[in-house]
């Protein structure tokens, strides 16, 4: 069953290496992850499953590797436990790796990648079948908000992005599984929000698990939803 998450954003510019002169402007929410992240580890989970996006379905259950080269960056990462045998990690599951790699994580790991545009009702299946893969299970969960709070944003200014972030990051912060699980996948796509679909992994896993949350972290910087949550048992 879920134990546990943490949710955070996957700019690889949380990478300090990558963001080079910039990295001072994101040490809040550098900060926030960091301390999701030890949550997450510290809850007593046995195992833990990173998801987050990329262009094709995958699952790395025997280790995985992501590299910042892509960027510039000579910085490679790996999962914590096994090799790094299959396809390399997706962008966003590599800033996962990245960060539990920060936090030291020992345990057994998977990573899911998922499509942006996946269905909500694949999603959620998908979510329930995660959390049975232990008896404590943990996930990290990564993906941004809309990238069009303003004009500058990578998709430019939408009106309605502010709105629907807002309602993401209630959702992220209460717990609301339900909330998430409705989430619009249309209007997500145009309001280029690619954590609607890990979000919904996460809704799915946590169905009955009485988890409660906290949001650390809610920004925009570039005009994109930045948000940072644990979600965990009461009793643990």
């Amino acid at each position: 069953m879920l134990v546990a998450a943490a949710v955070c954003p996957c700019p690889p510019l949380l990478v300090p290496e990558v963001a080079a002169g910039a990295a001072p402007e994101l040490e809040p929410l550098r900060a926030a992850c960091a301390e999701a992240v030890g949550e997450l580890l510290a809850s007593g989970a046995e195992l833990i499953v990173v998801v987050g996006t990329g262009p094709t379905p995958e699952v790395w259950t025997e280790g995985g590797a992501g590299s910042f080269h892509r960027y510039g960056v000579e910085l490679a990462v790996r999962l914590p436990s096994g090799g790094v045998e299959g396809p390399e990690l997706s962008p966003s599951l590599t800033v996962g790796a990245w960060l539990l790699e920060q936090a030291g994580a020992v345990l057994p790991t998977h990573a899911c990648a998922v499509p942006a545009d996946a269905s909500s009702a694949r999603m959620l299946g998908l979510g329930k079948g995660l959390a049975d893969l232990a008896d404590r299970v943990g996930l990290l969960v990564l993906g941004d908000g809309s990238a069009r709070r303003s004009v500058k944003a990578p998709g430019y200014l939408d009106e309605r992005a502010d709105g629907y972030d807002a309602a993401a990051a209630r959702a992220l912060g209460a717990a609301d599984t339900e909330a998430l699980a409705a989430l619009d996948p249309v209007l997500s796509a145009e309001l280029l929000a690619d954590g609607r679909a890990p979000w919904q992994v996460l809704a799915g896993a946590a169905q009955g698990a009485g988890l409660t949350a906290r949001l650390r972290h809610d920004e925009a910087p570039y005009g994109v939803g930045y948000f940072v949550a644990s979600w965990s048992l009461i009793s643990s």
